[in-house]
């Protein structure tokens, strides 16, 4: 790893924190330290001053430098174990890490079970030109990270993991080739190299990174004033929610108290709800802005080891997907984006991290491939991230499925006895199959498309309660990996569930026995 790893992974709080101690109790520090090394001087005398001034006007100003050396040179001694323990290595089936002094840990991510490569770039991180590298693996807390490296080498680290994810032969020769010009590149100096990596860091905050090898036309990306004007409508709608409720109980006790003639009190609640409601708006604006800037710079663009997601203001995380590793997809318009022609995708995938940690807002954004987008952003984010749909499909995906329904409707919809279920949105409820994939449409107010790869499909189940049974009715559940996309329908005609199970079965064993996307480069190789 980078010499700077232990700084970057704790060390610099650690001495951001022994500094604000020093700095409020220097002057016993100052004591104790002259108490070890001079115990003749009296310490006990010191003055109410300064304690530096006194520390020069006694003679103990080496004292006081031996004694800043020797914390200067544990803490260096400390971090060079802590970096000469932590190592890496890439081999034909693995990637592995090793750290640890006196409890040692290894964590193994296997290549062919690999679900994608990112690189995260912290604000200060990005200052000094490092990055993170990490491989997402396909289980729980499955993912390894390589923290930190220098960002040229990530890259690198990157390219090297994915080809031998393709399954090209060659990809090892292939990396080491491809990395020797930019090592002979490199500044000479340790100042000219510092020098670079911060021009290099100032540079991306303007302009963006890792765009360099993809074809500028291929990029996708995001108008500012759109993409915060989406947060700000769905913020506004939820503020305008809770703001209303929360008035209008204030108004109640207020209105009361003076109408039984206890102004105090009403004066009273009146400042606690200001004092709650105050604090809960601005924890509100603050939410909003930690979406919006990790949404920002947001750019997707193809590359020949999957699509290549960005995003991020001052963090910038850079997302590698290789293809076969989506397994759903979703496009979904809110009702108060409809008059814009406003777009989001979202798709489920392996993250690698546990069920608490997927929930995190950070880790639920790694399912969104457009936050916001016209119709042309999503149909070219579509082709990216379901390269191999066939022609035939991209009707049903669209016209019939986001948009629809329209004259001549392939999908199979809410049954007549059952559209009480569904008063709103019984016409567009509905699934259709292709032997690519399996479309499931719902929603009116939130129009919802949803597309389950056959290939990738884990499963899927029918499902009949009483009432249903009575009215001959069914439901079915598609079952995909853990994300926002669901694959639940009700409401469905009992044959038409029946016929769903017949066709997936068969369609999806032939849609596996076709795909090769999980070894992508392997005939090129």
């Amino acid at each position: 790893m980078h010499p700077l790893t232990p700084l970057l992974k704790g060390g610099l709080v650690l001495i951001i924190a022994a500094g604000l101690v020093i700095s409020n109790m220097r002057d016993r520090v100052i004591a104790w330290l002259v108490g070890i090394f001079a115990p003749e001087e009296a310490v006990g005398d010191m003055p109410d001053g300064d304690p530096v001034d006194w520390v020069f006007a006694n003679g103990l100003a080496f004292v006081a430098l031996l004694a800043v050396l020797a914390v200067l040179i544990v803490v260096i001694v400390v971090f060079w174990v802590i970096w000469r323990f932590h190592q890496f290595r890439i081999t034909g089936s693995h990637v592995e890490v090793r750290k640890g002094i006196v409890f040692r840990s290894q964590r193994r991510a296997p290549l062919d079970r690999v679900q994608g490569v990112n690189l995260t770039r912290p604000f200060i991180a990005r200052l000094i030109g490092l990055a993170k590298v990490e491989v997402v693996g396909a289980g729980t807390d499955a993912n390894v990270e390589l923290e930190y490296l220098a960002t040229a080498k990530a890259e690198s680290v990157r390219a090297d993991i994915l080809r031998l994810a393709s399954g090209a032969r060659s990809a090892r020769l292939a990396t080491v080739a491809g990395a020797a010009p930019a090592a002979a590149a490199a500044p000479g100096t340790m100042r000219q190299q510092i020098a670079s990596s911060v021009n290099s860091g100032v540079t991306d905050l303007i302009a963006g990174v890792d765009l360099a090898d993809v074809a500028p036309e291929s990029v996708v990306k995001i108008p500012t004033g759109r993409l915060v004007g989406s947060h700000v409508i769905n913020g506004i709608v939820w503020l305008a929610f809770f703001g209303l409720m929360f008035l209008v109980a204030m108004a109640a006790v207020v209105i009361s108290s003076v109408a039984d003639g206890e102004v105090l009190r009403g004066t009273v609640v009146l400042g606690i709800g200001l004092g709650i409601g105050i604090p809960m708006i601005i924890a509100a604006v603050g939410i909003a802005w930690a979406q919006i800037s990790r949404s920002l710079r947001y750019s997707i663009a193809p590359t020949e080891n999957g699509i290549r997601l960005t995003f991020g203001l001052l963090t910038t995380v850079t997302e590698t997907l290789p293809p076969g590793r989506i397994f759903a997809v979703e496009v979904v318009q809110p009702l108060l984006w409809r008059p814009f022609g406003w777009w989001s995708v979202r798709i489920n995938r392996m993250s690698g991290k546990s069920a608490s940690a997927q929930q995190s807002s950070t880790a639920q954004q790694f399912n969104i491939v457009l936050p916001v987008g016209k119709r042309a952003d999503v149909e070219r984010v579509l082709g990216l991230v379901l390269p191999d749909a066939p022609a035939s499909t991209i009707p049903l995906i669209w016209e019939h499925g986001v948009l629809g329904p329209v004259a001549g409707d392939p999908y199979r919809t809410t049954a007549r006895r059952a559209r009480w279920t569904h008063p709103f949105s019984w016409k567009r409820q509905g699934y259709a199959v292709s032997d690519f994939a399996l479309m499931l449409r719902r929603g009116v107010l939130w129009r919802k498309l949803a597309v389950f790869p056959l290939a990738r499909m884990q499963g899927i189940a029918i499902n009949q309660g009483p009432i249903a049974r009575a009215q001959r009715v069914g439901g079915a559940q598609v079952h995909s990996v853990t994300g926002p996309v669901s694959g639940r329908l009700s409401g469905l005609e009992r044959d038409d569930t029946m016929r769903l199970v017949d066709e997936v079965a068969r369609a999806a064993v032939a849609a596996a026995s076709r795909d090769t996307s999980h070894r992508w480069a392997e005939s090129a190789g």
